[in-house]
């Protein structure tokens, strides 16, 4: 068997998984605590920090800055390296569901099993909240650790922007909003997975090189690679909510051929590309057991 047809080791990944999530989920912690010199600060204008943590640390799989993290590794780096910008994706993403979730857009009432933040907080706060928490995962990126040069953070930035804003999420969101559940060809349900989504596993992909201490090649590289999963990735959400239900057989063979895709390019890091192939294995799986009717995610 080819081996970038094998499953994913769940063992492998299961450990990966929790150390990452357990260090991530600390340092968003620390960092939205608002400490400034050694003390918290206790001012909090309109419950707005507290709403931001509430955004950002009430669960989620934290797959974006996984991503970051193996794609640090892929280039030679660190977690510890990775760790800014594992904050500043996940408080993007967290923005981006804040104001998904708003009335004008989604309407939705609750987000993994509480109330979304316009609800608990009211609608204009939440505009706030999640304007807030896209200002801030800029700073957590600036701050990233003393061991990532300036100019790796200044293209992760660079990076962080153009995926984040029309050329990729914002711009994803738009057409998705046009064109909604009546998208009858998989040419244009890719694009609008690629901006809306694609677009921040893309940016992971880059800002974890980066900060690892990768070439502008391998940057390149490992930007495709979060491209080519993130579209996988939601063609799998997809099936898990039983979406696009006409486009199903054609949707699984893209997946098949963007794991593919990953997997290739994962297994050029050799060992350190570990956790990247997994990663690739990992997504495969995730949509073919949810096209069989397994909606466990």
């Amino acid at each position: 068997m080819n081996t970038q047809q094998l499953p994913a080791d769940l063992t492998i990944l299961s450990s990966f998984l929790e150390q990452c999530r357990s260090r991530i989920d600390s340092e968003l912690d620390r960092f939205l605590s608002f400490k400034a010199d050694g003390t918290t600060t206790t001012e909090d204008p309109g419950r707005l920090r507290e709403g931001m943590r509430y955004a950002v640390l009430n669960g989620g799989k934290r797959m974006r800055p996984v991503v970051v993290v193996a794609a640090c590794e892929a280039a030679g780096g660190h977690i510890q390296q990775a760790l800014g910008a594992c904050c500043a994706i996940e408080m993007v993403h967290a923005y981006s569901l804040v104001h998904d979730d708003l009335p004008s857009m989604d309407n939705d009432l609750e987000r993994r099993g509480k109330p979304t933040v316009h609800v608990k907080y009211g609608e204009a706060q939440a505009i706030l909240i999640g304007d807030a928490l896209l200002t801030e995962a800029f700073a957590a990126l600036a701050n990233s650790h003393e061991s990532v040069p300036r100019s790796a953070i200044a293209t992760a930035v660079a990076k962080l922007a153009f995926h984040a804003g029309v050329n990729g999420m914002v711009g994803g969101q738009v057409q998705d909003i046009y064109l909604g559940q009546s998208i009858s060809d998989l040419k244009a349900l890719d694009a609008v997975h690629a901006l809306k989504t694609g677009g921040l596993y893309a940016a992971a992909g880059a800002m974890g090189a980066g900060c690892g201490g990768a070439s502008n090649n391998t940057i390149l590289k490992l930007e495709r690679f979060g491209l080519a999963f993130g579209i996988a990735f939601q063609h799998a959400d997809d099936m898990l909510d039983d979406d696009q239900q006409s486009l199903r057989p054609q949707a699984l063979r893209r997946v098949d051929e963007l794991s593919q895709e990953c997997c290739a390019l994962a297994e050029s890091f050799g060992q350190n590309g570990l956790h990247l192939l997994q990663l690739a294995r990992w997504v495969r799986d995730r949509a073919h057991r949810a096209a069989s009717g397994d909606r466990r995610d």
